[in-house]
């Protein structure tokens, strides 16, 4: 019988956490990834498991390749840890796309309608701004609020903003391409460690995803959306809903609102976790989370291995 350990959290990455291979070694022990995979690509027409065991690259790297891929890598480590550990989290949340994962993970939402909103959420994202319009970059080194005055001031008649405020220290920005620029070199001078622009096509969580996110909305209206069984935070409020149109809106909101993940992480952190588990491909979260609550224990899953030391856990 499983149990919630109220010391628990879950966490599921987004999109830059996929690589070709990822959860190869973990489905080659355990059946439930594949299984997973060949769900999604039911849903999508396309053999997924393929594309992410093989590549190429560049293909898994289109947005409307990533969001389904990782969507089903976060649920496939997900439902193994479930049929191995009786242990579940009291808290979850997921960054950015991984708050698809998360809402799947607890119950709030059936994995196939997931897939159809990822890669539609995927598309009405590309088709919002055309490819090099917009762009984002990791400013390093900076106050929050230094990033979000900078990006105030340069922006001039185009847009700019803070988007993702990952860890203290380091802040994403996004807009269009140029305002982007200017914000990376005056963020430079304002003494900012390192200001990177950042290989995306798709300028995520700022007012030019406004009409992509509208476009979701009729998705969302017309999926099935329950109460968690598991509270999980979302991105854009620090907050956790049960009611499914309060969870609809939260996701619409997401997709031109800052993902607030130090504000999430330490919400947890006060409600008394202090063992957060990154569920998906890599450990980019595992690294953002150790520089937000330092007194935490972190770890991942992503091979037998992480999966095996994540199991010993009491």
């Amino acid at each position: 019988m499983s149990q919630p350990q109220q010391n628990l959290a879950f966490v599921f990455p987004g999109q830059g956490s996929q690589s070709v291979g990822m959860l190869n070694l973990l489905a080659s022990s355990y059946p439930e990834v594949k299984q997973i995979f060949e769900r999604a690509s039911s849903v999508l027409g396309r053999d997924l498991w393929s594309l992410v065991s093989n590549g190429p690259e560049s293909d898994l790297n289109q947005t409307q390749n990533t969001q389904p891929a990782m969507l089903a890598a976060g649920v496939a480590v997900w439902e193994v840890w479930c049929k191995h550990s009786a242990i579940r989290p009291a808290w979850m949340a997921g960054h950015s796309l991984g708050e698809y994962t998360a809402l799947v993970c607890s119950g709030g939402l059936h994995f196939e309608d997931a897939v159809k909103l990822v890669e539609a959420r995927a598309r009405f994202m590309q088709e919002a701004v055309p490819e090099g319009v917009g762009a984002m970059a990791a400013i390093l080194g900076l106050e929050d609020d230094q990033v979000i005055d900078i990006c105030d001031k340069v922006a001039e008649s185009e847009i700019v903003s803070a988007v993702n405020f990952n860890s203290p220290g380091q802040v994403v920005i996004a807009g269009h391409t140029e305002a982007v620029n200017r914000a990376a070199q005056a963020a430079k001078a304002a003494g900012a460690k390192r200001a990177l622009i950042l290989p995306v096509s798709v300028p995520s969580h700022c007012g030019l995803m406004k009409s992509a996110a509208e476009k979701l909305d009729s998705f969302l209206q017309n999926s099935a959306i329950s109460t968690p069984k598991t509270p999980l935070i979302h991105n854009v409020d620090v907050a956790s809903h049960n009611e499914p149109e309060v969870i609809r809106s939260a996701l619409k909101e997401q997709l031109y609102k800052p993902v607030r993940w130090v504000e999430s992480i330490n919400l947890m952190y006060s409600k008394g976790i202090s063992c957060f588990v990154e569920c998906g491909p890599g450990k980019v979260l595992t690294g953002l989370d150790k520089r937000i609550a330092k007194d935490a224990e972190h770890l991942s899953i992503y091979d037998p291995e992480t999966l095996n030391k994540a199991l010993e856990m009491k």
